[in-house]
């Protein structure tokens, strides 16, 4: 697959480029500190037991914005993986979901779905929630595009999911899915901590240690 240009350079050709996109009027201003970012290199820096390195951007409720992030961080930096946090819910600035679908070129209903099963477990306004969740395709590269929610708690239980005082998973969390759909577009091979997030592939696709 040809590479544009201004595609980071990896240091593995196994490497994970995950693009990450803080959307808030307030945090992009400097009105408050941004925590979607912190709360997702955090999160990636305990799941991920392959190579990895990231882009970010910190940007306002505004769909232009948005779409010109996601455009530059999948078409120019080469991410195979880019999450959005912030600007899913019903209010007028709201946007991020319609940014993302634009810019998407095949909808992956299945990853929102989940989203607002998981954290209606624990408030009932989730539901209000508009997470999507697309893939990009250009002749030159794939990617995966993701709305997650904007609080890092809400962050943290849609990526691993639910477990029971033992630990023991009761529900899942998106990210297992992930890796898998990763391998289906032609991005890297992505293993995880199990202990944070076990990766799912069918056995075919698991490569040995």
């Amino acid at each position: 697959m040809k590479r544009s240009k201004t595609m980071r350079q990896k240091t593995n050709p196994d490497e994970l480029l995950i693009g990450l996109v803080s959307i808030s009027d307030r945090a992009s201003s400097g009105a408050y500190q941004d925590q979607g970012i912190p709360a997702l290199r955090d999160w990636f820096a305990a799941a991920l037991c392959s190579p990895w390195q990231m882009a970010t951007r910190l940007i306002p409720d505004d769909r232009a914005a948005i779409e010109q992030a996601l455009i530059e961080l999948v078409d120019d930096i080469g991410c195979d993986l880019v999450l959005t946090t912030g600007g899913t819910g019903p209010a007028r600035r709201d946007v991020t979901p319609e940014a993302t679908l634009a810019v998407g070129t095949k909808e992956m209903p299945g990853f929102g779905e989940q989203m607002r099963q998981i954290s209606l477990k624990f408030v009932p306004t989730a539901i209000l929630s508009r997470q999507v969740a697309v893939i990009r395709e250009t002749p030159d590269h794939v990617a995966l595009i993701m709305n997650l929610p904007g609080q890092p708690k809400s962050i943290k239980e849609t990526l691993e999911g639910l477990k029971d005082a033992d630990g023991k998973q009761v529900m899942a969390g998106i990210f297992a899915a992930v890796p898998y759909c990763i391998d289906l577009i032609g991005g890297p091979y992505i293993e995880t901590n199990d202990a944070v997030c076990k990766a799912f592939r069918p056995k075919s696709a698991i490569r040995p240690k």
